[in-house]
């Protein structure tokens, strides 16, 4: 049931986010939330990488580890799959201080590719911890140097 009630309040979300002005968006407001807090994992995943094509999310809170599924339409995207995985799950496990595993569901017209990632297997693919990046620079230097070994993403997405 509360599943449910979810994905209208993730549109809800999104909507209100689309209506901001992206420029003063700063993902990091939300450094140190939970797993839990559904207005901060969804306002982070709707201002990350292919956000115009997210179409709703699980959180799985009941039992450790933590977890978070998100779900896009991928029908019309453009955008490659293993970078926005890579980017999006990068940004949530330095963002949200509890979440141990992201999973992606791509719907790609009636095929559905996914992958799921782990905090544990990302930290060791950089070598650091993500909890303790404090700045966005930081960050998006970390996934751009990771992106230019195509053979490393692909057997940490594999």
């Amino acid at each position: 049931m509360i599943k449910f009630l979810f994905v209208p309040l993730s549109i809800i979300l999104f909507l209100t986010a689309c209506n901001s002005n992206e420029n003063d968006f700063d993902l990091f407001q939300y450094k140190g939330s939970y797993v839990g807090d559904i207005s901060a994992v969804v306002n982070s995943i709707v201002n990350l990488q292919g956000a115009n094509h997210f179409s709703g999310l699980e959180l799985h809170t009941k039992d450790e580890p933590y977890g978070i599924t998100v779900n896009y339409d991928w029908t019309e995207s453009q955008l490659d799959e293993k970078e926005t995985v890579l980017n999006n799950s990068s940004y949530l496990f330095t963002l949200l201080q509890n979440v141990d595993w992201v999973s992606f569901h791509f719907d790609t017209e009636g095929e559905v590719n996914e992958y799921k990632i782990t905090r544990k297997k990302l930290q060791e693919s950089y070598g650091v911890e993500l909890n303790d990046i404090d700045s966005e620079d930081v960050l998006t230097k970390l996934i751009q140097d990771s992106l230019e070994d195509v053979q490393s993403v692909n057997q940490l997405l594999n």
